[in-house]
């Protein structure tokens, strides 16, 4: 029985006999100490047991389709949602917690981001990863599992008649799996663009400032939305070389990119009630 059934909305504190579990999982697989990119078991927890009231009360996070994540590493491919980069923080909660065996899920983020004061810091112990292709590459290769959001910026700064709305899926992170040969773990977010549910991108000044995306709302505390992970079918990778022409790529990043659209369209349709919604 997974422990996390155990403990519901009353529980407010990180459950000590779930992480145990957990974290003995994950002692086997990863180094003590700090790997290269600055993972540290040790602190991880720490991170992921204050996270945890916030995952499993506050957001009251559900994951369908975790029967699908088998003991392989995979490039986790999503949607980008919510404003900040809270949807990375939960996926990646979801599958130290409440999928086996456990996996810490190497988020690939924006340089901007490893470069915030103790942010950055705290990010990487809990196992971020700048992302680059080399990093990525190196992480696969030493089989582990990577999560990328391949909209970038544009997925999250989104005004709010954008939400939900996939922008264009860059073709990098398809060219990356062929040459580690890793399957593609299409996944959406269905819940966190209500977290901030009025939003305007000032995009024009954002890039006067220097800036990556400028949100202007009324509201800048983030507000109780359920959040749902949809995990979609793993998309096998073909048997063609990461050289290949842009159209060939193209017309497999284009399927994920449809999958994703499916699960999120889906996940709309099953999604719990909350004010912000937009029914």
């Amino acid at each position: 029985m997974n422990l996390l059934n155990r403990y519901g909305p009353s529980n407010l504190s990180a459950p000590k006999e779930l992480f145990d579990e957990v974290f003995a999982e994950l002692e086997k697989q990863y180094c003590q100490g700090e790997d290269p990119w600055g993972l540290n078991l040790n602190k991880a927890r720490k991170t992921l047991e204050t996270l945890w009231p916030f995952y499993k009360n506050y957001f009251q996070v559900r994951v369908i389709g975790k029967e699908k994540v088998l003991d392989e590493p995979y490039m986790v491919i999503s949607n980008h949602s919510g404003q900040i980069a809270i949807d990375g923080m939960l996926i990646t909660t979801a599958f130290a917690t409440e999928i086996r065996p456990s996996r810490v899920l190497r988020s690939m983020v924006e340089r901007f981001f490893t470069a915030l004061p103790w942010v950055g810091n705290l990010a990487a112990e809990a196992g971020a990863v700048l992302g680059d292709r080399q990093n990525c590459l190196n992480l696969l290769n030493r089989g582990e599992s990577v999560l990328v959001f391949p909209e970038g910026v544009q997925g999250v700064a989104k005004s709010t008649f954008d939400f939900y709305k996939l922008q264009r899926f860059t073709r990098g992170f398809f060219r990356m799996a062929l040459s580690s040969n890793v399957k593609i773990l299409p996944v959406s977010v269905v819940g966190a663009e209500e977290i901030f549910p009025w939003v305007y991108q000032a995009k024009g000044l954002a890039k006067k400032l220097g800036l990556p995306a400028l949100p202007i709302s009324p509201l800048y505390f983030p507000l109780p939305s359920p959040v749902d992970i949809h995990i979609g079918d793993p998309y096998t990778i073909p048997d063609i070389s990461p050289e290949a022409p842009d159209i060939e790529i193209d017309f497999h990043v284009n399927k994920i990119r449809a999958k994703i659209r499916d699960l999120t369209q889906e996940g709309l349709r099953n999604r719990r009630p909350f004010f912000a919604n937009k029914n």
